[in-house]
């Protein structure tokens, strides 16, 4: 079974007053998406898992940790980790320790949680 597994920063830690985020978005908007992108994961017959890690070392430790526990056909970052020009050295970490933790995988981008399913399957067709 295609295991995809979605990585985003945990909705509390996010500085939602951040202009490079989409306006309106708060933690219940994205607790919210992350479900649909577990249904719609679910839907195409993958098995799904999210990793929500917090912007320092322990969340870098949590990273390693599912990435060990598990292998994942695809690994989607999410834009909450991408978008923020402050967060340019956690996404360099994360994606780093994708690489590192993940080599087989695919690695995507979403734009929203919503979109987590369409964005591993980009990289699955071409992986």
């Amino acid at each position: 079974m295609t295991s995809i597994l979605f990585v985003g920063q945990q909705p509390e830690t996010v500085d939602f007053s951040d202009p490079s985020l989409p306006p309106g978005f708060d933690a219940d908007k994205i607790k919210a998406g992350i479900a649909i992108a577990l249904d719609k994961i679910r839907e195409r017959g993958w098995q799904g898992a999210t990793c929500m890690i917090t912007p320092d070392a322990a969340g870098s430790a949590t990273l390693e940790t599912a990435l060990r526990g598990a292998a994942y056909d695809c690994v989607v970052i999410g834009g909450g980790l991408r978008l923020p020009a402050k967060s340019l050295g956690l996404f360099e970490t994360v994606v780093n320790l994708v690489h590192k933790g993940a080599p087989e995988a695919a690695i995507a981008f979403n734009t929203r949680p919503e979109d987590t399913a369409e964005a591993a399957a980009r990289q699955l067709a071409r992986h």
